[in-house]
């Protein structure tokens, strides 16, 4: 499961966009959120090949539209890492191994505990989500363990939206 990502905040935990986010944040944000993620399958492969084994990249939904918290570098190398699982879908698939997306919403980890403990913020987010409620680790770890076993066996190339219904909106 490739969960590794940086969302970098510009002053006050404000958003970064395309002309304040600077090049050196770009490449460092691409490095954990993207590049790490086709580094490790490809130093895996042999392995993932002989267990006939599974990858599970965890994309965002602000891969798929604009986030009014998630900066531009965040959010493209998201969309970039949505794309390279259809690329290793069928790649790897031809070696046994699947890989597959999962694309959640807002979850409730530390790094963004600091957005949710602002009352707007939380309303804001609730607001968006029809199921009302943010997520938990949980609904995205069953997910992941979901699309690695033997029950997800012809599932190759998905992105698995584990959003309460927020990009249906």
């Amino acid at each position: 499961v490739n969960n590794a990502a940086i969302s970098p905040k510009g002053p006050g935990g404000s958003r970064l966009g395309v002309f304040d986010t600077d090049v050196a944040t770009w490449a460092k944000v691409f490095q954990v959120n993207f590049f790490a993620s086709v580094m490790l399958a490809r130093g895996l492969v042999e392995e993932l090949k002989a267990a006939q084994g599974s990858v599970v990249n965890v994309t965002s939904i602000a891969g798929e539209r604009v986030h009014p918290f998630a900066g531009s570098a965040y959010a493209t190398s998201k969309a970039a890492l949505a794309a390279l699982t259809r690329e290793m879908a069928s790649e790897f698939g031809r070696l046994g191994v699947r890989v597959n997306a999962i694309c959640p919403t807002f979850i409730e980890t530390p790094l963004t505990a600091g957005l949710l403990s602002d009352e707007k913020t939380m309303a804001r987010s609730l607001r968006a989500i029809p199921l009302g409620r943010i997520g938990q680790v949980e609904d995205v770890m069953g997910a992941a363990v979901f699309l690695a076993s033997p029950a997800a066996a012809l599932i190759n190339g998905a992105s698995l939206l584990i959003d309460g219904g927020m990009t249906c909106l």
